[in-house]
């Protein structure tokens, strides 16, 4: 299993820099051109170091050469690479080089190629949106204020309708011939037949 002390996480953090290093200055393969080291595990026994390596080359030829690329790491792993390692890390036992293909950076590429397209997506809806012009009315939308005018304007009509007045002027429009009048006061003549009248019946 991978290391997990720290002892074994320094051992491949080093030998991480040795082969680089060394891919660069004493390996003189072709193959290699383009290869790059991105993690080294080392089991706690010390006994395999697992070495990740990715490839950066033409989309075209990249299979062939990621292929080309492999057999120079084996070949280098089982020879010079292993020495190299061993001696500039200052090890006693060399463990055993194994090295895979990482997917990881190739999965992340395509990532970032899909956040892109997203990305510009979400652009071109969002200027989408800002050109767009509503239909009708500038200001489609009925304000609180206005509603309530208009529904006491209609509430005003429909009490008109019902009683037979106009709106607003429901008091005060009774005609006055309906009214009981006051009355009018007695002539002179009536005043003295009244009282005549009053004094014979007390006779």
């Amino acid at each position: 299993m991978p290391g997990t002390n720290p002892r074994s996480a320094r051992i491949a953090a080093l030998i991480q820099r040795v082969i680089a290093s060394s891919m660069e200055s004493q390996l003189h393969d072709k193959r290699l051109q383009g290869v790059t080291i991105t993690e080294v595990r080392v089991t706690n026994d010390m006994q395999i170091a697992r070495v990740y390596w990715t490839f950066l080359g033409d989309q075209d030829k990249e299979e062939g050469q990621r292929k080309r690329a492999q057999q120079a790491l084996n070949q280098a792993a089982k020879g010079k690479l292993r020495s190299l390692v061993g001696a500039r890390a200052g090890l006693r036992l060399t463990p055993q080089l194994q090295f895979i293909y990482d997917e990881v950076p190739e999965e992340a590429h395509e990532i970032e190629d899909i956040l892109a397209v997203a990305h510009k997506r979400d652009e071109e809806l969002a200027l989408a949106r800002e050109q767009a012009s509503y239909a009708g009315e500038a200001d489609p939308y009925r304000h609180d204020d206005e509603a309530m005018d208009v529904a006491d304007t209609d509430a005003e009509a429909a009490s008109a309708g019902a009683s037979g007045t106009e709106p607003g002027f429901g008091f005060g429009t009774e005609s006055k011939l309906d009214e009981p009048g006051e009355p009018e006061p007695a002539s002179e003549s009536e005043q003295e037949g009244a009282e005549a009248g009053s004094s014979g019946d007390e006779s």
